[in-house]
């Protein structure tokens, strides 16, 4: 759902805020930062919101899954490619009809309580995220899972409806990761337990998230004895406490406030996101209920515009699908370029020839473009009389009010996977468990997405999601805006991060300070 954040969500001058931050800091780290810190952590990684999702299945907000996916494991994982490959079990072996996936669990595997990890483990975290009652973001993702067996102790079964070629990525997820089969998951919200490389220690809401090496973790040793990560809400402080040593990373999605963070110290590498920025219009709503009233916000929206103004030209316009295998074309779309003309037309058709008004969500504290992007669209939409109110909430009040799709409009920077399916079905089909906040379903919709993961054919796949892009796109479902380009900065004492596409914090475990 959402990612990246960079905005303050306090109004004090820049200079104010940076002092009042490096303060904080200070205190937190000692009078001589970075100097207090020793070859073995803690490394310490800047978070502009609290990661209050502590419940990997249920994890939604882009730092809860940053902090997550060092403390839980997945039974697969990704290579820098995003390809899935080995993780808490050999690549499935799958029977010829496509419907059986035998997975063989590594041996020895702990979780950082002690206790071992097993078929138990993983068959109970699979039923649970498949249980509508969990509210698990991933149970869509696996919703061709009819049964999961567990014969021994190092052997797992999923016995599928039908062919799900889309199931291997969905299960590289921080959102399907394996839990401890004895704990309850209400134990686990306050105190999570893994099997990952670093084991959580403690949290002090707003202020930071400490985590502890795991020095049993199956992949070998982590390269730090301890992880912090730090909440800095305002970016530019975020910048200055990179630039003396009292944070080690961080990831900007905004280049200029990422060119600040650089110094003699402090090196920036980028990569290109996945995840997409977008204006989500819920067709369910009284106010977007009609196809032309959706069509005319598409056609007032200059996309390349909100690129220059909220990203400051760091980013490409896109459509649906981000996935280099599988991209939509940015131009099959009603009105690809902005078209004032169309936008009226279908204001008259709609019965509005006057414009309308509706309020749209925006998020303050996920990510820094935001707000910009709000203000902008805002400016364009009133070019033709449509009129877009602006209701900024915080970080906690607006995932609240988006899960429950309690709104006509949201400004959303949302996450993306290798696979479609994983990432939009839970959207777009009838049965997805974010319907309710994508508020448009079709009878075509769901068979496209069911064809789509019937198939293993890379070539067929691409036509058949080729098709909901445009389904997508012709009833302007949401407004795609762009993807930007993520800014990894280091201190030089890191060793051993890799920047991959999206930001991966994958190679972490394997980071070290000199």
């Amino acid at each position: 759902m959402l990612r990246r954040n960079r905005r303050t969500t306090r109004r004090l001058s820049a200079a104010g805020a940076a002092a009042l931050a490096l303060a904080a800091v200070a205190a937190c780290s000692g009078s001589d930062g970075a100097s207090s810190k020793g070859a073995g952590g803690p490394l310490v990684f800047g978070i502009t919101a609290d990661a209050t999702q502590l419940l990997p299945w249920t994890a939604t907000a882009v730092q809860s899954q940053q902090v997550l996916g060092q403390v839980y494991s997945s039974l697969l994982d990704q290579d820098d490619e995003l390809a899935p490959v080995a993780g808490l079990a050999k690549l499935p072996e799958v029977s010829k009809d496509g419907r059986t996936y035998t997975f063989t669990l590594r041996s020895g595997v702990t979780f950082t309580d002690g206790s071992a990890l097993d078929s138990a483990d993983v068959k109970y975290s699979l039923e649970k995220i498949l249980d509508p009652g969990i509210k698990a973001v991933a149970r869509s993702s696996l919703a061709a899972v009819r049964r999961v067996a567990a014969p021994d102790k190092t052997h797992v079964i999923l016995s599928l409806k039908a062919p799900d070629a889309s199931l291997v990525t969905a299960l590289t997820s921080v959102n399907t990761v394996v839990l401890p089969s004895d704990k309850s998951l209400a134990e686990l919200k306050r105190r999570p337990v893994g099997s990952g490389p670093y084991a959580y220690r403690s949290r002090t809401a707003n202020q930071s998230i400490t985590l502890a090496r795991n020095p049993d973790y199956f992949r070998g040793r982590p390269g730090l004895r301890s992880l912090e990560f730090r909440v800095i809400q305002d970016k530019n402080s975020l910048a200055s406490a990179l630039r003396s040593g009292t944070v080690d990373m961080a990831i900007f999605d905004d280049a200029v406030t990422a060119k600040a963070a650089k110094s003699d110290s402090v090196a920036i590498r980028s990569v290109d996101q996945l995840d997409y920025h977008a204006l989500q219009l819920r067709a369910d709503s009284a106010t977007f209920r009609k196809l032309d009233t959706r069509l005319a916000v598409q056609c007032a929206i200059d996309r390349k515009q909100v690129i220059k103004t909220a990203a400051l030209g760091q980013g490409k316009v896109v459509g649906p699908f981000t996935s280099p295998a599988f991209a939509s074309d940015p131009d099959a779309r009603p009105c690809p370029q902005r078209d004032i003309k169309a936008a009226k037309k279908h204001l008259a058709d709609s019965g509005q020839p006057k414009g309308f008004a509706f309020t749209a969500l925006v998020p303050q504290g996920l990510y820094s473009t935001a707000t910009d992007e709000a203000q902008n669209i805002q400016a364009q939409l009133g070019d033709v009389g449509i009129k877009m109110k602006i209701e900024t909430l915080d970080s906690s009040a607006y995932v609240d009010r988006w899960l429950a799709g309690k709104f006509d409009a949201a400004l959303a920077l949302n996450g993306a996977v290798a696979d479609p399916a994983p990432a939009y079905a839970r959207y777009f089909t009838s049965g997805g468990n974010f319907n309710k906040v994508a508020g448009y379903r079709s009878a075509a919709l769901d068979k496209l997405f069911a064809q789509g993961i019937a198939t293993d054919e890379t070539g067929a796949r691409k036509q058949i999601y080729a098709k909901i892009s445009r389904n997508l796109e012709d009833n302007a479902a949401w407004i795609w805006l762009y993807s930007g380009r993520s800014h990894i900065a280091t201190n030089t004492r890191v060793h051993g991060f890799r920047p991959v596409i999206d930001a991966s914090l994958q190679s972490l475990w394997e980071t070290k300070l000199a």
